[in-house]
């Protein structure tokens, strides 16, 4: 059984995708970008727009039931290698339990922005 997990606290799906679903107890995210849902903003510089990102994922892993310290792998997307040690900096602040991740430099993230991390998680 699946479950679709939407919240107006994070931003809205750009495409025909769910912002995250449950199957049996674990949560997946869609990737998450650095839009602000209340106004539709996108601050700059990495490690603010790090820091909506994790807004985001915290209001999709409410929504779920779940939290931070469920998250068991991360995927995060930069659009610079550059800003690596920034992102990093505002990351580890969030995910203290370090979960599995994978981090790529990617060419162009949807609507220019510098960063994107999905992530999966139990559910409690």
């Amino acid at each position: 059984m699946k479950t679709v997990i939407n919240t107006e606290k994070a931003p809205s799906a750009i495409g025909p995708y769910s912002q995250g679903v449950i199957v049996n107890g674990i949560f997946y995210t869609s990737g998450q970008i650095p839009i602000n849902p209340e106004t539709g903003e996108v601050p700059d510089g990495i490690q603010a727009q790090t820091t909506q990102i994790i807004k985001n994922l915290a209001a999709l892993l409410q929504e779920a039931g779940s939290s931070f310290e469920n998250v068991i792998k991360t995927t995060c997307f930069i659009a610079n290698m550059d800003d690596f040690s920034a992102f990093n900096e505002i990351y580890g602040k969030y995910f203290i339990s370090k979960p599995a991740r994978s981090c790529v430099a990617v060419k162009t993230l949807p609507k220019n922005v510098l960063a994107e991390i999905e992530l999966v998680a139990t559910v409690d």
